[in-house]
Formats: structure tokens, C-alpha cells, sequence
């Protein structure tokens, strides 16, 4: 990041990029030799009836299409993590600029500009839920997003689906000394345990503004 006259950030032009972790080439391998696999089978059936043959059958037909489309799934399943990837629907524009904002109070852009998350998957880091099933829920409630563009039932104004929890800001802040020692939370009206616990929100407190 570098700074502009004025305190403005610059941003490069990449830097909400979307990031692919598995090689696409690695991936378009899997699914090329699943391919091959299953055309050799159909177009000489005869070598099913050795044993060597049907393991190959199997391979063709159940083990490696399997292998591919959970190459495919699980890459597409980490690039919906990415910023880039959340802002690339035309109603999430607008959202998108937050990141930007020259505001030092608000909370996406400090969060954003001050690398307190990581600036590829900003978007993910702070609104998915966290815990064994947090990822998958939160796919879940992204994939039902998605059906409503494509059948466009989007509304004008986008809320938030529910309360956003205390833990899904602990989950980065808990031991911080940004959290920990801040005046604020030490010497604050809500005691600390009671912010640590999550029984008073950091957001639906009033003590942070969306």
C-alpha cells in the first residue's frame, strides 16, 4: 500500500485480485485423465472382463471423475474466500468501496487498510462464521446469495442475515495487545469478561458502528 497526498491509500490494481490455491493446471490434469480413462473404456468395453480390467472400470468410471470433481469443488469452494470473487457481483460494488474509504473509524476500511485481515479474503475473514461447521453454514447462506442474483430477487438494500457475533471479531482480536491493552475495553462501562465471553457484542452494543 502506498499513500497518496492527503492520506489517501493507492491501492495497486491487483490487490482485491482473486487468488487460485490449487494449480488450475494440476485440476485440468485430474479432469483430462478422467476423460481419457472413461474414453478408453467405452471404446474398448472387452477390457472389463480381466480383473486388471475392471479395476480399470472402476478407476473410469467412479475414482477418477470423483477425484476431479472434488478438484473442481474444492477450488472453486477457496476461491468464493476471495475478495475478489465476493466483489465480482455487480451489487456488491458499492460495499466493496468500504474498503477503501478514507475513514479511519470505520470499521472495514481500518481493518482492510491496516492488514488486520488479510486483504485477499477480507471479506471472508469477517463474515463467515467460525468453529467446525462455521465455513460450511456460511456457503451455505453464500450459495442461496447466489440463486437469488441469478433469479433476480436481489434487493435494493442488503442486510445482514443476523446479529453479527462477538466471536467472529475475537476469533483475530482475543490476545491481541490492540485488544487486550486498549483503555477502552480495560476501563470501559462493559467489563472485559463480558466482551470476552461474547455476552455484550462489540457491534449491537453500540461500542462499534457497522
Amino acid at each position: 500500500m502506498t499513500r497518496r497526498a492527503g492520506g489517501r491509500s493507492a491501492f495497486s490494481a491487483d490487490t482485491l485480485g482473486a487468488r487460485m490455491p490449487l494449480s488450475t493446471t494440476v485440476l485440468f490434469l485430474e479432469v483430462g485423465l478422467a476423460a481419457l480413462l472413461l474414453l478408453l473404456v467405452l471404446i474398448r468395453p472387452g477390457i472389463t472382463r480381466s480383473g486388471e480390467g475392471k479395476i480399470l472400470a472402476a478407476l473410469a468410471l467412479f475414482i477418477a471423475p470423483a477425484v476431479a470433481a472434488y478438484g473442481g469443488v474444492s477450488a472453486h469452494v477457496e476461491r468464493t474466500k476471495s475478495t475478489g470473487y465476493c466483489l465480482s457481483c455487480h451489487v456488491m460494488g458499492d460495499y466493496g468501496k468500504s474498503l477503501r474509504v478514507d475513514d479511519s473509524d470505520f470499521l472495514a476500511a481500518t481493518h482492510f487498510q491496516n492488514n488486520f485481515v488479510p486483504r485477499e479474503s477480507a471479506c471472508h475473514s469477517c463474515h463467515s462464521d467460525y468453529g467446525m461447521s462455521g465455513d460450511t453454514r456460511a456457503k451455505a447462506r453464500g450459495f442461496k446469495h447466489v440463486m437469488k442474483t441469478y433469479f433476480g430477487s436481489v434487493p435494493d438494500t442488503i442486510k445482514i442475515a443476523r446479529r453479527h457475533r462477538g466471536r467472529e471479531c475475537l476469533s483475530c482480536h482475543l490476545g491481541s495487545r490492540l485488544f487486550e491493552e486498549s483503555p477502552v475495553h480495560l476501563d470501559g462501562t462493559v467489563p472485559m469478561a463480558d466482551i470476552k465471553s461474547g455476552k455484550t457484542s462489540c457491534m449491537s452494543s453500540g461500542c462499534h458502528q457497522v
